[in-house]
């Protein structure tokens, strides 16, 4: 949505965070480990050791090459939309999810950007990861594979870790950005009233926007407007309401999955009364 505003210039997911913060162990782990795992990144482990081409140690010589790499890759693709429009006035690149797990390193390497923080109910991101590793899935020709029912478990383990993670470090990394460079936005509140949402956006970011600007934009995005043939089952864009985790998932994926994801949902608001199975009751005969 924000794309459609003038000075905006838009780049979707460069997978920046994939190649910084490699996961350590491999997913594979959630279904063989012996017991659960804990997730963290190749960095984490490699951080100290001197031979690791991200090493601490040589921090202050490599964090200026990798920002020249990511700033020259970037205006490349800026200077071709800019082109395209004839030339923008104080063009803006907002980057969607650059990679979220590297958040804490990729503000570090542009400590004048500023950081917008769409939060999302993890149960609602894991049942979209689930509709995603399914035949004919949009995330099949992008490395996802039609997932076997055996996996579920697993896969559901899997990313409810990779969530909790990633949640993790932005809010981190959102702590310590200037307030005056960074805003908090729930999927929720965005779905309510986007029109708000993209105004806190705006104002973030130094934008002028008027309020029939972002009524006409949050219109042409809303998810009524997109044609059925677009949207559904398999498709990118999927269900628009939140918590149809709950309908997808049997008892015991839901608890497994809690079991991950619950301390965290508590904290940030998400966990309901009843969210969670009532585990079945014993008695003594």
């Amino acid at each position: 949505m924000l794309s459609e505003l003038e000075r905006v210039i838009p780049i979707d997911d460069p997978h920046i965070g994939h190649h910084l913060g490699v996961w350590r162990p491999i997913p594979l782990a959630w279904a063989t480990a012996k017991d659960p795992p804990k997730l963290g990144t190749l960095a984490d482990y490699k951080r100290k050791k001197r031979d690791y081409l991200f090493s601490d140690r040589y921090r202050d010589t490599w964090m200026p090459q990798l920002r020249e790499l990511i700033s020259a890759r970037f205006e490349a693709q800026a200077a071709q939309d800019i082109a395209r429009a004839g030339g923008i006035e104080q063009p803006l690149v907002v980057v969607k999810e650059p990679g979220s797990h590297a958040a804490d390193t990729i503000m570090d390497l542009f400590p004048d950007s500023s950081l917008i923080f769409l939060l999302r109910d993890g149960r609602d991101v894991v049942d979209s990861w689930l509709d995603a590793y399914k035949d004919g899935s949009w995330a099949t020709d992008e490395g996802a594979y039609p997932l076997d029912e055996t996996g579920r478990p697993a896969l559901i383990r899997w990313q409810s870790s990779v969530w909790l993670h990633r949640t993790e470090i932005v809010k981190e990394t959102f702590a310590r950005t200037d307030p005056a460079r960074r805003v908090l936005i729930r999927y929720e509140e965005m779905r309510a009233d986007p029109v708000a949402a993209l105004g806190r956006i705006s104002e973030m970011l130094g934008i002028d926007a008027t309020r029939e600007q972002l009524e006409e934009i949050a219109g042409t995005h809303d998810f009524s407007a997109v044609p059925t043939s677009d949207k559904g089952a398999g498709r990118e864009i999927r269900r628009a309401a939140p918590g149809g985790w709950a309908d997808q998932m049997t008892e015991q994926e839901i608890t497994e999955m809690h079991e991950i994801l619950g301390e965290k949902l508590a904290e940030l608001g998400y966990l309901k009364p009843g969210d969670v199975p009532a585990k079945p009751t014993t008695r003594a005969a």
